[in-house]
């Protein structure tokens, strides 16, 4: 007899752990040591700084460009009924649009030079050909919930979603290792182990799925980061290690591989994950993204304190994307035949 599970409680954990991780680490500085002298260890949702090299002027608890692309993302694979080229093409040029992307200085450079070749007519399949960058990665997490205890299903999928703006084999293999730790994590009763274990597959199998790209292994980035959670040393020590031996970076093994160190280190949970990734700094808001999108998934919306998730829904932009709309249309997907 099959067994029915209710996944909404999953859905909703990765999805909030999403923006989570992302506000969480928004007004994070480039280095640890600037970010815990200038702003201190990061506890709570904070603005960002006046002089913030790319988030200046933000609110306490705002969401990035992480979480929007993300958000678009599921919702236009939501009205498509399922993952596709054309539908992650749909959602990437809808978003660009709505931020003004020409102008906006949260883009990055992958996502902004396929975006404008697609403006132009360009071939999907031909645009993200020189995407190297985190941007894939960092707005994957939603194809992984698609994808509940299916690897392969969340691999092929992401690579379908990778196809615009970061076809190459680094960026496919971050992004597939994200994927596939979410799918696990969707399981009752996974152990973290297991999520680890998925995303070194995933990121084993994506890299294989697009033209080879010059960089180290993700796979082996995330093995790196995990010994390091897993050593001796206070918070602070290991930290320092994952940002001077594994970095955080716009390099997609570096941010996947530390966004696999920080949940390690916080052994799944999602605001202890939140508050790690924020003080590693760096590229903190993506690194915090995907980590939490993976702790979210893993531990359940049930694990989110109630005063993060009400600054969450306070804040306009997350708001605009009704999130729990977004949850009940993948959770539809997921049982569709």
């Amino acid at each position: 007899m099959e067994i029915q599970v209710n996944y909404n409680d999953k859905i909703l954990g990765g999805l909030y752990g999403q923006a989570l991780g992302d506000a969480f680490g928004m007004p994070a500085l480039f280095h640890p040591r600037d970010t815990w002298e200038k702003i201190g260890w990061i506890e709570s949702f904070l603005p960002a700084p006046d002089d913030h090299h790319v988030h200046a002027g933000l609110p306490a608890g705002r969401i990035t460009d992480d979480s929007e692309q993300a958000f678009s993302i599921a919702q236009a694979y939501i009205r498509h009924g399922g993952v596709s080229v054309a539908a992650a093409v749909e959602a990437l040029l809808a978003w660009y649009d709505r931020v003004g992307g020409d102008e906006s200085p949260y883009v990055g450079p992958s996502t902004k030079r396929g975006v404008t070749a697609l403006r132009r007519g360009d071939d999907p399949y031909t645009t993200g050909l020189w995407g190297d960058t985190n941007g894939a990665a960092m707005r994957i997490a939603p194809v992984g919930l698609m994808f509940p205890g299916n690897v392969v299903g969340a691999v092929e999928n992401a690579v379908l979603t990778c196809v615009p703006t970061h076809y190459t084999g680094v960026a496919v293999g971050g992004a597939c290792a994200v994927a596939a730790a979410v799918a696990v994590a969707m399981l009752p009763d996974v152990t973290l182990d297991a999520v680890v274990a998925a995303g070194i597959l995933g990121a084993e199998l994506g890299m294989e799925k697009a033209p080879r790209w010059l960089g180290p292994s993700t796979a082996r980035k995330i093995e790196q980061a995990v010994a390091i959670a897993r050593s001796a040393g206070d918070d602070r020590r290991r930290l320092m290690r994952l940002y001077d031996e594994v970095g955080t970076s716009l390099s997609v093994p570096e941010t996947v591989g530390a966004a696999f160190g920080t949940l390690v280190m916080a052994s799944g949970d999602p605001m202890q994950t939140a508050v790690y990734a924020a003080n590693l700094s760096g590229d903190a808001d993506t690194v915090g993204a995907i980590a939490c999108a993976m702790a979210g998934t893993y531990a359940g919306f049930a694990a989110f304190p109630e005063s993060a998730v009400n600054t969450l829904n306070n804040d306009e932009v997350f708001a605009s994307y009704d999130v729990p709309a977004i949850a009940d249309g993948i959770e539809k997907l997921i049982a569709a035949p």
